[in-house]
Formats: C-alpha cells, sequence, structure tokens
C-alpha cells in the first residue's frame, strides 16, 4: 500500500446536499413522508400476499421479493440521510459507511437480476399459457429468487471488499448523501485502475445482459400479444405487463444513467440517487396496486 496510507477512519463525513443548505429542511420532510409510505406500501404487499391465496402465484411470488428489496434499501439508507439532513453532524460511523456499501451493491444488482426474472415470469405467462404452471413450478420460482439473491451478494463482496482495501490517505469526506462503491473509491489516493476495471466487468451481467434479457422477453411478449385475434385479449395481456414495465423503466434508467456516465456532476449523479432510493421504492407498491385489478380486489377482501 502507499507510503501515505493511514488506518481506517472512524467516522465519514457525508457532505450530502450542503451546496444546497435552503434544500434540507424540505428534503427532509420529503423523505420523511416517502419513508413511512414506502414502509407501510411494501410491508402492506407482502402481508397481502400472505393473506389471500389468490395471490399466490410466481408474479405476486416475485412481487414480494421486490418488496423485500424495496426494505431493504430504504432502511439501510434513509434513517442516516434523516439525521444528516436534520441535525448541523453530517456524519456516519464506519461501519454504517461500510454496512451500506456492502448492502447497496447486493440490494441493486439483486434487483436488476430479479426484474429479469419477472420478465421472464410474463413472457411464459403470455407465450406460453399453457405450460405455465409446469414451467414456473413453485421450486423453479424459489430457484430464481435464489440465483438473483445470490448473484447480487457474491458481486457486492467482491466489488465492496476490494473497495475497502483501497489506500485512503486520512480522506473521509464522501460527496454523497450515502456510502457506496463508487463514492468510496474516489477517496483512494492508490491506483484504482484494477478496481475499475472489476467494478465495470461486475456491472455487466446486472447493467447490460439483465436490461437486454427484459428487452428480448417484452420482443416475444409484444410478437404474441399482436397475433391475439381480438382486441380485449391484447389490451388484458398489456396490462398484465404494464405494472413491470413501468417498474422496469423506473429502475433500469436512473441506474444506467447513473453508473454508465461518469461525466455525470456531482449534484446531478445525487439527485438521480435520490431518486433511485426514495422514490422508486415508494412508487413501486403504487404502481402495482393502483394498475393490478388484482390487488384492488385482495385489498377489498382483506379490508
Amino acid at each position: 500500500m502507499a507510503g501515505g496510507n493511514v488506518s481506517f477512519p472512524n467516522i465519514f463525513i457525508l457532505l450530502g446536499f450542503s451546496e444546497h443548505p435552503w434544500l434540507e429542511i424540505p428534503l427532509f420532510a420529503v423523505v420523511l413522508v416517502s419513508h413511512v409510505f414506502t414502509l407501510i406500501g411494501n410491508s402492506s404487499i407482502i402481508l397481502l400476499s400472505m393473506l389471500d391465496s389468490r395471490l399466490q402465484t410466481p408474479m405476486y411470488f416475485f412481487l414480494d421479493n421486490l418488496s423485500v428489496l424495496d426494505l431493504i434499501v430504504t432502511c439501510t439508507i434513509v434513517p442516516q440521510l434523516l439525521d444528516n439532513l436534520w441535525g448541523p453532524e453530517k456524519t456516519i460511523a464506519s461501519w454504517g459507511c461500510i454496512t451500506q456499501a456492502y448492502v447497496f451493491h447486493w440490494t441493486g444488482c439483486t434487483e436488476c437480476t430479479l426484474l429479469a426474472v419477472m420478465a421472464f415470469d410474463r413472457y411464459v405467462a403470455i407465450c406460453h399459457p399453457l405450460r405455465y404452471t409446469v414451467i414456473m413450478h413453485s421450486w423453479v420460482c424459489v430457484r430464481l429468487a435464489a440465483v438473483s439473491w445470490s448473484s447480487g451478494l457474491a458481486n457486492s463482496l467482491l466489488q465492496t471488499t476490494l473497495t475497502l482495501q483501497l489506500p485512503l490517505c486520512g480522506q473521509h469526506t464522501l460527496d454523497h448523501f450515502f456510502c457506496e462503491v463508487p463514492a468510496l473509491m474516489k477517496l483512494a489516493c492508490g491506483d484504482t485502475t484494477a478496481n475499475d476495471l472489476f467494478l465495470a466487468l461486475g456491472a455487466i451481467p446486472f447493467a447490460l445482459i439483465a436490461p437486454l434479457l427484459v428487452l428480448i422477453s417484452y420482443t416475444f411478449i409484444v410478437r404474441a400479444v399482436l397475433k391475439l385475434p381480438s382486441a380485449e385479449g391484447r389490451h388484458k395481456a398489456f396490462s398484465t405487463c404494464s405494472s413491470h414495465l413501468v417498474v422496469v423503466t423506473m429502475y433500469f434508467g436512473p441506474a444506467i444513467y447513473i453508473y454508465l456516465q461518469p461525466s455525470a456532476n456531482s449534484t446531478q449523479a445525487k439527485f438521480m440517487s435520490f431518486f433511485y432510493c426514495i422514490v422508486t421504492p415508494l412508487l413501486n407498491p403504487l404502481i402495482y396496486t393502483l394498475r393490478n385489478k388484482d390487488v384492488r380486489a385482495a385489498w377489498k377482501r382483506v379490508l
């Protein structure tokens, strides 16, 4: 390691949105309200799937996994963000920073894979409806979910561990509102070429292959739907996929922009991350609830 390297700091300073101090109180209110509704919305979807047997299908099994991911993200990032927005100190303990880096990278990669799996589920349901229950057997769904979680965990362990081994040389100020791998890499005073390469290679399955699989799945879906003889059948098939398609667009759009556009300025990147960490977990349950007749009917039965 470089001669100027020092021990890992006990705390990190998160600059967050301090360059816009007038925004901090309004952002605190927005984040707090969003956090409460995110917890209620995603927890409700999980609870609803457990209580209503009609929602115990592969699609809602994967939706439950998506809700769990959103809960993990918001519970990992938001409490520290609220504390920093409200109080004068913009610090985070080193263990909290490390936890955020590992968990955020894990959930982000897992969600990429899970959205591709959900697209495959919709492809089987629309293009092979008679074989749907055979192909999407419960054990197949469990294995697909396990692959999503384990692949994200493996990439997180690799990328975050390599990043934490970089020499920091006493720097501990992050120009971000939470700890993530790219932000931590900017603190390194040593050569990060190998880390940049590993990060780029590790992103290929999640930021490139996963969206490509979604695109391929929906290409086959559109071809199959357009061949349906009735307009009502085409409308029903498209409405089945519309919620997932909206969520995919919201997720992959900001994520690909952030991680594949290194020229983006710091403020722009922070607001894009804010959308992903705060807004997306809030909107996911709303989209699936408001646009899904099965979920609305299940709510009426439960209530």
